[in-house]
């Protein structure tokens, strides 16, 4: 039984209650009549309970009895099943995007919600953040008859649902899927054929049905992702009385993973038996010009699922760095440098320990900060009656959205390996969680898209979008940050920095313009993901200092007695660590691509056989 979920509340409660401005979130119509900052530890304190004591038990339960193929079926533990309707009818599930539910949370709230169920049993959560996904789909896009017929049950958790886009031929270019689909009688009715592959939560024991959300060509639409349609595919097909008869969809098999054992990764037969049937959503591609909204519809999900899946690596990531922070507070071993002939002290002590612990707080802190600002902006873009104010969210969401998939993913790998050395021998034992979340992390930087792709994403189209303007308007954030901030007493050095970083920014962007504008087209995708990784540390390390800022305050009123001092003088020396220590890659990467080493491109291929 080697997991454990150490988690704490206070930075959530920081962030939520002393940070980012939620009370412009709590005034919205929609949310005005049930919730106020008053009521943020209300919220948090019985899910905490919850995933305490009755989540991260079950994680054990994933490792010791993961997910298995029998007969054509899938099994997960039985407690999986428990927890999982627990969290659906309880209302911290799928229901929460309910357009017509009472009493919703504002997404940035829920985002709490979401680390601490991620975090006390990451193999779990993604059935619930994949049934909500789906049914967000059908909601934004399905017509009445469907709603009615899918939603009320995926809200309650009777029905669970999945997103199937890879193909054995077609991963990140969706473009060449083979799945088809052929008109019948209805309109809205298609026959579908094809088979998916790493379907998370694609067959199960946990529900009476579990709803595809489903990317097929109809037969005769334009080649490419131009002419891809989505559809809804139950696992069972759904009578007009309300019964269930089957659907032609199978099960093939399951992914054998090295973590997120109790998660099911499912290969799918659609169609077999040529008896499988999904409803369209979106217009008939046969009827706009061979033209299907499969991809734009999808994006819904894809981006949402993008935000969760760096929220997910935070999750594992925050948990390992709490795990570590307990076992080295208690393992004594050694003895000071600075007195050698003194008592043996707890690890903490020792300067390696406290380095590799502060760089974990400092980035799961900072990458937090990221994820939470753009929850709010979620929230802005949806119910702000101001048209600028939500398109002013929604820029800068298109922005962060690759950044908080890869970032948080991609600084998760490392990050736990430090974990893991602050351990010493014992963390490299599965009898210790920070082997565990090793193994677990890893998949976040390849689901929904890599991380190249996002970092593609980013310079290809977030770089250029609005002709320029929208990415030229969120570095203009940190512009006026620094400008505003830049002489507050005992963080000149930090605002020092993070100017230096802004600059540095500007020469990346000049030096990739002149790579293209000398057809020296391969340089970008060749510093494509450590352009990524620095835009992000950029955006964190003003978002430290904006918190950092905050603390300090606190501390000069409070005082240095105060029970709450340690917290505050932490998120002070976790953003000056990450001023100091991590936000120099910015120009360090600048001085790189200006560089411009190109031995990628030049090394043969044939060099990798030996």
């Amino acid at each position: 039984m080697a997991f454990n979920w150490a988690y704490n509340t206070r930075d959530f409660k920081f962030i939520l209650k002393e940070w980012l401005p939620t009370e412009k979130v709590f005034a919205y119509e929609r949310f005005k009549d049930y919730y106020s900052k008053d009521d943020i530890d209300m919220i948090l304190d019985p899910v905490y309970k919850i995933a305490k004591e009755m989540i991260a038990p079950t994680t054990d339960d994933g490792e010791e009895t993961p997910a298995r193929f029998e007969d054509g079926k899938v099994y997960v533990p039985a407690s999986f099943k428990e927890m999982f309707h627990y969290i659906q009818e309880a209302g911290f599930g799928t229901s929460n995007i309910d357009e017509n539910g009472e009493g919703v949370l504002p997404e940035v709230v829920y985002a709490a919600v979401q680390e601490m169920m991620a975090s006390s049993n990451p193999a779990w959560a993604p059935y619930i953040a994949l049934t909500t996904g789906a049914a967000g789909l059908i909601q934004s896009f399905g017509t009445d008859e469907v709603k009615e017929m899918f939603l009320p049950k995926m809200f309650t958790g009777e029905w669970s649902g999945t997103m199937c886009l890879t193909e054995a031929t077609a991963g990140s270019d969706v473009g060449d899927i083979l799945s088809r689909a052929y008109p019948t009688d209805d309109p809205r009715i298609f026959n579908i054929k094809g088979s998916k592959i790493f379907i998370t939560g694609g067959d199960h024991d946990m529900c009476e049905n579990i709803i595809h959300l489903y990317l097929a060509r109809i037969e005769g639409a334009s080649e490419g992702t131009r002419g891809i349609s989505l559809f809804v595919v139950p696992k069972y097909w759904v009578n007009e009385d309300g019964s269930l008869v089957d659907n032609d969809v199978e099960a093939a098999g399951i992914e054998h993973k090295m973590g997120m054992k109790g998660s099911a990764t499912v290969a799918l037969s659609f169609g077999e038996n040529n008896n499988c049937r999904g409803y369209l959503l979106g217009v008939n591609p046969l009827e706009n010009d061979g033209k299907g909204e499969g991809m734009k519809q999808m994006f819904q999900m894809m981006n949402g699922a993008r935000t969760e899946t760096g929220h997910a690596a935070l999750s594992v990531t925050g948990n390992a760095y709490f795990n570590a922070a307990e076992y080295c507070k208690e393992r004594i071993q050694g003895r000071p440098l600075t007195n050698p002939k003194g008592d043996r002290v707890t690890i903490i002590n020792h300067e390696d320990v406290k380095r590799m612990l502060l760089l974990a707080k400092s980035t799961v802190e900072a990458t937090r900060a990221m994820i939470f600002q753009t929850y709010f902006y979620f929230d802005v873009r949806a119910n702000d009656p101001d048209e600028a104010e939500r398109k002013k969210a929604a820029d800068r969401i298109e922005v962060l959205t690759p950044l908080v998939k890869a970032y948080a993913s991609d600084e998760a790998w490392p990050v736990i390996g430090e974990m893991i050395q602050a351990y010493g021998g014992y963390g490299y034992c599965e009898e210790y969680p920070v082997a565990q979340a090793a193994r677990d992390v890893k998949i976040f930087s390849i689901w929904e898209g890599t991380n190249f792709i996002q970092s593609m994403d980013l310079i290809g189209r977030k770089w250029t979008a609005g002709k320029g303007q929208i990415f030229a308007a969120w570095l203009n954030d940190i512009r006026e940050f620094i400008d505003a901030n830049q002489n507050t007493k005992g963080f000149e050095n930090d605002f020092a920095n993070l100017e230096k970083a802004l600059n540095a920014y500007s020469e990346i962007q000049m030096t990739i313009g002149g790579y293209f504008g000398n057809k020296q087209y391969g340089m970008m995708p060749l510093y494509a993901r450590r352009i990524l990784t620095a835009t992000a540390q950029l955006y964190c390390g003003m978002l430290s200092l904006s918190q950092a800022l905050v603390a300090q305050n606190k501390i000069d009123e409070l005082g240095e007695e105060h029970f709450d001092y340690a917290f505050y003088a932490g998120k002070v020396a976790a953003a000056k660590y990450y001023l100091q220590n991590v936000v120099p890659n910015v120009w360090f990467t600048a001085e790189l691509v200006k560089i411009g080493d190109s031995s990628v491109l030049d090394v043969p291929v044939a060099a990798f056989d030996y």
